[in-house]
C-alpha cells in the first residue's frame, strides 16, 4: 500500500508533513490515505518528545481533493463504510489532541475532505490565491462532509453560519471570504506559507482547538440555548421551501447531524454524523449524483484529442447571446470581434460584460474587456480562427452572416452557429466550407451554465468536431455531441417537458397543482414558470416551422394538447414574462402570482389525476423522448444524455440523469416498462415504450 504522506523533520523539530498520493493528480481520501494517516499520526505520538510541531501541506495543485467517488459510487457494505470512517476520525481527532501546534498550509484548493483535514489542525494559512476554493460541496453530490466536517464547523462557527454559508448549499469560498467567516486564520503569498507556519508554532506552543478549552461555546449557543432555541424552528422551514419537496436527502441530513450533534459531547457528535453520512453514501440517490455529476462529467470533458487553442473569435450578433458568448470567450483568453449591424449595437453588447464583471470583483475586468472589440465592418474579423454566429433564429438571416465573413475570416477558421433548434444541416448551406461548420449551442445565462451542446451536421468533419470540443475545453465548460435534427437533443426534449406541463393546463388540472408537482420532482424551476421565462412565442414559431417542414417532407403534423393552450394565451396578450404577462401575473418584472384567468380558461378543477402521476408524467416524457433520441441516433450515448440532461435542460439531478432515472426506476428497465405502459393507457401514446427499451429490458440490460 503507497505511502501518501512524506514525512520531513528540521533541526527545530517542526515536522513537515506533504500530502502526496503517489501516482494521481490529486490527493484522495481512499484506504491508502486513512492508512498513512494512521501511520504517520502513530510515529508523531511515539516521536512527540522530540516534536516542536506539525506542518501539513501539499505537493499536488490541489491541496487536498476529498472523497474517493471511485469507491463510494460502488459501496454498499454499510458496516464497512462506517469501521473506515470511524478510523479516519480517530486519526484527526489523535491529530488535534497531540499536544503539538498543528498548522494547515494550504496551498491549493481545499474541498470536502481537504477542508475536513484542516479544520483537524489548530490554525489555517491559505496561500492568497483568488483561484483557490474553501467548502464543503458534499451536498452537490448528495452528500455530507463524514469525517468530521459537520461536528467541527459547527463547534467554531456556530449552527447558522456552519449551516446557512458552508454546509446546505455547498457554497465554494475564495480565501477572503473564508478568513471573513474565520474558518481561517490567514491569508499569506504562496511563498510564506511554510514560514508563518513556522512562526506562528514557535508562538504557540501549547496550541489547542478551540472545543478542546474549558468552557468553550459554541458561537450563537446549543438548540438549549433560548434565542437559538426561538430561531432553530425556521431552519427546517427554509430548508423546506428550498427543496420544494424534491427527493434531495443531503440538506436535510446535514441539518440533523449539526443540530443533533451540537447537544452531545464531541465522540457522540462524531457518531451522530457518520450514521447520517452512511445513510446518504450507501443510497441510490448519491450514488446517481456521483456518477452523473462527477464521473460523467470528467467521461464528457476527456474528450477530443484537438490541441489548437483558438486565439481571435469573430462573434456575429451582439444581443443577449452574443454579447455572453462574447464575455466567456474574453474570459478564457480569447481576443473578440464582437460584430453587429452598428457599432452602438456591439458597444451595448459589450457593456454586458463590464455588468458581469462588476459583480465579481476578483477577476482582471480590465483586461477581459479589453479583449472585446465592438465592430460593425466585416474587414475588422480578417485573421479570426473561429466564428461564432449567434444572431436571431432565421436560416436566411444565418445564411446572410455567414456569407458575408466566411471569405474575410482564416481560410481555415472553425465556423460555428448558435441555435437551439435550427438544423446544422439546413444551416451550412449558407457556406462553402461545409465540412467546418458546427453548431456550438450555449445555454442562457452562457457566464453560468456549464453546458455547449455540440451538434454534427451532415457533411461536418469529424476534424470540425474535435477542434469544437476544444473549443469547448477552452471556455472552461463541459461539452455534449449529438447529430443532427430539429430541436437535436437538448431543445427537444425538453419541449416534452414543457409540453407536458401546459396540456395538464387543457386537462383541468389546476395550475399551482402543476407547479407543485414539477417542484416535488426536482425540476429547478416549475413548468408554467419557466415557460414564461422561455417566452410563448418561442414554442410557438418553433411549431410551425416543425409543422411546416414535417408537411414539405411529405409527412404530416399531429398537433399537442399544449398547443391550444399556447395560443389562447398569447392571443390574450400573454406571452410570457419578457411580455408582462404570461401564465403568471408581474410587478416591476416579478412573478405576481399564478393568472387567475387560467381558471376561467380551462376550468382548473380536474382533481381527479393521482399527485404521483403528474411528477411522473413530467419525468417519463423526457426519458422516453431521450431513448427515442437514441433509436434515432441523434444521441450516442448514455454519457451525454445525462450530462446533457442535467447541465442543460434542468432534468432533476437526484434521479442521475434522464437515462440513469429509467436505469434506477423500481425494478430497473422492466419496471420502467411496466410504469411508461400504465401511463401511456391513461394518458396517451406518448408513453408507449420505444422498441429500444423494450429490447434492453428483455435482455437485462442497462443503458450505460
Amino acid at each position: 500500500m503507497a505511502d501518501t504522506i512524506r514525512w520531513e523533520r528540521g533541526e527545530d523539530g517542526i515536522v513537515l508533513l506533504t500530502l502526496d498520493h503517489p501516482g494521481r493528480s490529486a490527493n484522495v481520501m481512499n484506504d491508502e490515505f486513512g492508512a498513512s494517516l494512521a501511520a504517520t499520526v502513530d510515529r508523531l505520538e511515539r516521536e512527540r518528545d522530540a516534536i516542536t510541531g506539525v506542518m501539513l501541506t501539499s505537493a499536488k495543485q490541489t491541496f487536498f481533493a476529498g472523497g474517493d467517488l471511485e469507491s463510494l459510487v460502488r459501496l454498499n457494505d454499510a458496516a464497512a463504510l462506517d469501521a473506515d470512517t470511524r478510523r479516519l476520525k480517530q486519526a484527526l481527532r489523535r491529530l488535534e489532541t497531540l499536544g503539538r501546534p498543528v498548522v494547515a498550509a494550504i496551498n491549493g484548493s481545499a474541498l470536502g475532505g481537504g477542508l475536513e483535514i484542516a479544520l483537524a489542525c489548530h490554525h489555517r494559512i491559505v496561500a492568497d490565491d483568488a483561484r483557490i476554493e474553501i467548502g464543503f460541496p458534499e451536498v452537490t453530490l448528495g452528500l455530507l462532509p463524514g469525517a468530521g466536517g459537520v461536528v467541527r464547523s459547527v463547534r467554531l462557527l456556530g449552527i447558522a453560519d456552519a449551516l446557512t454559508n458552508w454546509l446546505v448549499r455547498g457554497q465554494r469560498h475564495r480565501p477572503s471570504a473564508a478568513l471573513e467567516h474565520g474558518l481561517v486564520h490567514e491569508v499569506a503569498p504562496r511563498e510564506e506559507l511554510l514560514a508563518r507556519a513556522k512562526a506562528w508554532i514557535l508562538e504557540n506552543p501549547g496550541a489547542v482547538q478551540p472545543y478542546d478549552v474549558k468552557g468553550y461555546r459554541i458561537p450563537g449557543g446549543t438548540p438549549a440555548t433560548p434565542v437559538l432555541a426561538a430561531q432553530l424552528p425556521a431552519f427546517p422551514a427554509t430548508l423546506r421551501k428550498q427543496l420544494k419537496g424534491a427527493p434531495y436527502p443531503a440538506p436535510r441530513n446535514i441539518l440533523a447531524a449539526a443540530v443533533e450533534g451540537a447537544q452531545v459531547d464531541l465522540e457522540t457528535a462524531f457518531t451522530i454524523e457518520g450514521r447520517y453520512f452512511i445513510e446518504l453514501a450507501t443510497g441510490q440517490i448519491a450514488k446517481n449524483m456521483i456518477q452523473a455529476l462527477f464521473f460523467d462529467v470528467q467521461a464528457a470533458n476527456a474528450r477530443g484529442a484537438a490541441a489548437q487553442k483558438f486565439g481571435r473569435v469573430a462573434v456575429l450578433g451582439a444581443g443577449m447571446m452574443g454579447a455572453a458568448i462574447a464575455y466567456v470567450c474574453a474570459k478564457a483568453g480569447m481576443q473578440v470581434l464582437l460584430k453587429d449591424v452598428t457599432v452602438e449595437a456591439a458597444s451595448r453588447g459589450k457593456e454586458y460584460s463590464a455588468r458581469v464583471l462588476a459583480k465579481k470583483p476578483f477577476l482582471p475586468a480590465e483586461e477581459i474587456l479589453g479583449r472585446i472589440t465592438p465592430t460593425a465592418d466585416p474587414a475588422d474579423l480578417a485573421g479570426c480562427d473561429l466564428v461564432i454566429e449567434a444572431v436571431f433564429e432565421d436560416p436566411g438571416l444565418k445564411h446572410k452572416v455567414f456569407a458575408e465573413v466566411q471569405d474575410v475570416v482564416a481560410p481555415d477558421a472553425l465556423l460555428c452557429s448558435n441555435t437551439s433548434t435550427l438544423p446544422i444541416s439546413l444551416l451550412a448551406e449558407g457556406v462553402t466550407r461545409r465540412e467546418d461548420f458546427v453548431g456550438l449551442h450555449f445555454f442562457s445565462p452562457v457566464d453560468k451554465m456549464p453546458l455547449v451542446e455540440v451538434i454534427r451536421g451532415s457533411a461536418t468533419s469529424a476534424a470540425a468536431v474535435d477542434r469544437a470540443l476544444g473549443v469547448v475545453r477552452q471556455l472552461k465548460k463541459t461539452p455534449i455531441v449529438v447529430n443532427d435534427s430539429r430541436g437535436f437533443f437538448t431543445s427537444r426534449v425538453i419541449g416534452t417537458f414543457t409540453n407536458e406541463g401546459v396540456s395538464m393546463l387543457a386537462e383541468g388540472i389546476p395550475a399551482a397543482t402543476i407547479e407543485q408537482a414539477s417542484s416535488q420532482a426536482g425540476y429547478p424551476a416549475p413548468v408554467l414558470a419557466l415557460m414564461d421565462e422561455l417566452t410563448l412565442t418561442l414554442p410557438q414559431k418553433i411549431r410551425q416551422e416543425t409543422a411546416a417542414a414535417a408537411v414539405a417532407a411529405g409527412g404530416t403534423w399531429t398537433p399537442h394538447a399544449a398547443d391550444a393552450v399556447i395560443d389562447h394565451l398569447i392571443a390574450a396578450g400573454r406571452p410570457g414574462r419578457s411580455g408582462g404577462a404570461g401564465f403568471y401575473d408581474y410587478a416591476a418584472g416579478k412573478r405576481a402570482g399564478l393568472w387567475p384567468g387560467l381558471r376561467d380558461a380551462f376550468g382548473g378543477t380536474n382533481l381527479d389525476v393521482p399527485f404521483a402521476d403528474l411528477i411522473e408524467r413530467m419525468l417519463f416524457v423526457e426519458t422516453l423522448e431521450t431513448i427515442r433520441c437514441l433509436e434515432e441516433g441523434v444521441l450516442t450515448s448514455a454519457v451525454d444524455a445525462n450530462v446533457g440532461s442535467i447541465l442543460g435542460i434542468g432534468y432533476p439531478a437526484w434521479t442521475g440523469g434522464v437515462l440513469q432515472y429509467a436505469n434506477q426506476y423500481q425494478g430497473g428497465l422492466p419496471g420502467f416498462v411496466a410504469r411508461a405502459s400504465e401511463l401511456a393507457a391513461r394518458y396517451g401514446a406518448r408513453f408507449e415504450p420505444p422498441q429500444l427499451l423494450l429490447d434492453k429490458a428483455a435482455r437485462g440490460e442497462r443503458f450505460e
